[in-house]
């Protein structure tokens, strides 16, 4: 009788996962937006979620790997850019009225402004898991959008002209810009790639049949500030692609408007109140447009009062009625989307670039804003000396999506459980801008996974 000696099984080959396995908490940062905020819970915007405490891994994964040297190197300029906020806020931190009720916005800036965006640049290696994090943006809008175009056929959304249709996503109407913002996110995301000239040909067109999907439950969720930063993202990642390329989107695009709105009917009319809206700034404003008016000139006000390093951070409030006129209201209404009438507050500026004045005075402005404009100089110019084909839709995506997060700012400010992905998309923006010294499109070196044994190993 003789003994065959049977090989043993193949092991399961989990290299994949091995290697990309940071990126975990950073997918989780993404798509953790998801998971719905508690129902007639106006105020859990301001809270920790699931999102925030992936982020707090996502830093804790970055500082273990970095021990071990296995992240990206930074060129001085990006230490300086990524570092530069961080001090910013420790002076308007320690020169506040109230240092120890300015410590939470400290802790908040930090992370959304500092921390993540160094983890994303550390952490994302190569261009492959570039797109992997992209592709997490375009999930969580079309799961998003899904829902607020849902919401707005079944009359379950948020309140707008007293009827509850306005698309807010698993946000909630205390945060009618959460669904508006990652669906944009999304829709800037598609229309880089289904533009990069360097990725398949069915990459491109699942994409650009995404960047179509994502147009409605945008246009339904009547934001005005969301429309413009979008329109200006999508027209300069259409110009960095290619005219041709951009005369076949803007087609495309154009015509989907026309079946929407003028064929199909859907949300024509608020759509064409809310447009009109924009323009009616002096002549006949909504109480929106008045407020946020108000406020700008308050933060201003503010301003002038401390020039240098402002009111501290978290003190806007604080001081708002101290600089406002009689204008301002007493707050916003929400209400809908199993929540009832609420008002709200009006804590900041809705300016972004305000809103630092005010609090972190030139210091913070110089130390944020300046840091913001010399990624996008660096990231344009990347893509102007002709980048490699293979890595075209990694700047365009990166400079899109900042392009769409600084224009945003002018109308919008930091708040809710969509601000940690702020900083995932200034770490992308300095990923494409700040490239590593050894390794501007690969892998970061340093020992890879070992090899999976089998039979043939052996």
């Amino acid at each position: 009788m003789s003994l065959v000696a049977s090989a043993p099984p193949r092991l399961l080959d989990t290299g994949p996962l091995r290697r990309h396995w940071p990126l975990l908490p950073l997918a989780a940062t993404v798509l953790f937006l998801l998971a719905p905020l508690p129902a007639g819970d106006a105020t859990a915007s301001g809270k920790v979620g699931p999102a925030d405490a992936a982020s707090l891994l996502l830093v804790l994964v970055c500082a273990v790997q970095a021990l071990r040297g296995r992240v990206r190197t930074l060129t001085p300029l990006g230490v300086l850019v990524l570092g530069a906020p961080g001090v910013g806020l420790a002076v308007a931190t320690v020169t506040a009225g109230d240092p120890y009720a300015a410590l939470p916005g400290f802790v908040r800036y930090l992370q959304v402004f500092v921390l993540v965006p160094a983890a994303v640049v550390l952490l994302v290696r190569d261009a492959r898991e570039f797109r992997i994090t992209a592709g997490c943006f375009v999930v969580l809008a079309l799961v998003q959008g899904a829902v607020g175009v849902v919401q707005f056929a079944t009359r379950t959304g948020a309140s707008y002209q007293g009827e509850d249709v306005r698309a807010v996503g698993t946000f909630g109407p205390g945060d009618v810009m959460g669904m508006a913002t990652v669906v944009a996110y999304g829709l800037v995301v598609a229309t880089a790639a289904a533009l990069a000239p360097g990725l398949p040909r069915r990459v491109r067109r699942i994409a650009g049949g995404c960047a179509l999907a994502l147009v409605l439950p945008l246009v339904l969720s009547f934001s005005r500030g969301a429309w413009i930063a979008t329109l200006g993202a999508a027209v300069l990642v259409m110009a960095m692609a290619g005219i041709r390329r951009a005369l076949r989107v803007l087609v495309a695009l154009s015509a989907l408007g026309v079946v929407l709105v003028g064929g199909l009917g859907v949300g024509s009319e608020m759509v064409a109140e809310r447009l009109t809206s924009i323009t009616q700034v002096s002549s006949a404003p909504d109480q929106s447009v008045t407020d946020r008016y108000t406020m700008w000139a308050a933060a201003e006000s503010m301003w002038r009062e401390r020039p240098a390093v402002g009111v501290g951070l978290k003190g806007f409030p604080a001081h708002r009625d101290g600089h406002s006129s009689l204008g301002l209201s007493s707050g916003s209404h929400t209400a809908g989307a199993g929540q009832a009438f609420i008002k709200q507050p009006l804590l900041s500026p809705h300016n972004m670039y305000l809103l630092i004045l005010s609090e972190q005075g030139l210091t913070g402005l110089l130390a944020l804003a300046g840091g913001w404009a010399a990624l996008l100089v660096a990231g344009l110019r990347r893509c102007a000396v002709g980048t490699d084909r293979t890595v075209r839709d990694c700047g365009l995506i990166a400079t899109g999506l900042l392009v769409w997060q600084l224009t945003d700012f002018l109308y919008a400010d930091i708040g809710g459980p969509s601000t940690v992905l702020t900083g995932v998309i200034i770490g992308l923006a300095a990923w494409w801008a700040l490239p590593s010294r050894a390794h501007a499109d690969g892998p970061v070196a340093g020992p890879g996974p070992r090899a999976v044994e089998g039979p043939a190993a052996r």
